[in-house]
């Protein structure tokens, strides 16, 4: 019985491979060998860092938030106490955005902050 090799399916796989490698630089987009191990290791990368874009757009928020209460003469944690304290339902991303965009209605919600935490 002769032998088979299946060429399909292997050579869809390299294919498959060498795609996901494009890009590299030198041998690491060209050999199969090369391609595969760089290709694992930028999935792996690609992994990682997503996870990681999530904490550092929580970064982000936060230090514009924190910006943003300096500037109506307030810390940070404070501010986030306040809007627990009188159950605003907005999230980081969302008091970020307010602060970046609309000052003034940010220093609104400032002003409710310090008067339930009795700071004015």
């Amino acid at each position: 019985m002769p032998r088979t090799k299946n060429s399909p399916a292997s050579r869809k796989r390299r294919k498959k491979v060498l795609k996901r490698a494009k890009g590299y630089r030198q041998g690491r987009s060209k050999l199969f060998k090369r391609a595969k191990e760089f290709s694992e290791k930028g999935l792996t990368y690609a992994f990682k860092d997503r996870r990681k874009k999530k904490r550092d757009f929580r970064r982000l928020w936060i230090s514009r938030i924190s910006a943003a209460c300096k500037m109506n003469g307030i810390s940070y944690s404070k501010f986030m106490d306040g809007i627990k304290k009188i159950d605003v339902k907005l999230n980081r991303k969302t008091l970020a955005e307010i602060a970046f965009n609309n000052p003034e209605n940010f220093s609104i919600l400032v002003k409710k902050v310090k008067e339930v935490m009795n700071l004015i």
